[in-house]
């Protein structure tokens, strides 16, 4: 007989944490097949400097997909009002995907130029995500000693 005692369907932080964990999932998973994509069809019909600059947006994709699922993580364990302030994280360095990977990739297949300065936002996320994560878990070890 399975034990449901521990199930997530009586704590919304553990939901949230587990779709974070979905998401960065996916987008990892979305990362590889760009990578390959790019790899293996993009070779021959972009300039080498195109094709660097679709290699650092899907390289970027990867490294905060797995940060994705690190901080859903986290919420998943913390769980109340900790686990909310990270969600604040999760969701910054989900931007940072969007603007910064989202823009390369615009900007590779020759989109509208005001997406170039979109890219700095997309970093500027990142940041924010991965400083709000640090604070928050520095104040969440000291209020934990």
């Amino acid at each position: 007989m399975e034990d449901n005692s521990n199930t997530t369907q009586d704590n919304p932080t553990s939901k949230t944490g587990l779709g974070w964990i979905a998401l960065g999932s996916g987008l990892a998973g979305l990362s590889v097949m760009l990578g390959a994509f790019g790899a293996h069809s993009l070779k021959a019909s972009l300039t080498e400097k195109k094709l660097a600059t679709f290699h650092t947006a899907t390289d970027y994709l990867g490294y905060h997909s797995l940060g994705l699922i690190a901080v859903g993580v986290l919420i998943y364990i913390l769980k109340g009002e900790t686990a909310k302030k990270l969600k604040r994280s999760a969701i910054w360095i989900l931007v940072g995907i969007v603007f910064f990977s989202g823009s390369l990739y615009g900007l590779v297949f020759d989109g509208p130029r005001f997406l170039g300065p979109v890219t700095p936002l997309g970093g500027l996320s990142f940041m924010i995500g991965w400083l709000t994560l640090a604070i928050n878990l520095f104040k969440f070890s000291k209020k934990s000693q």
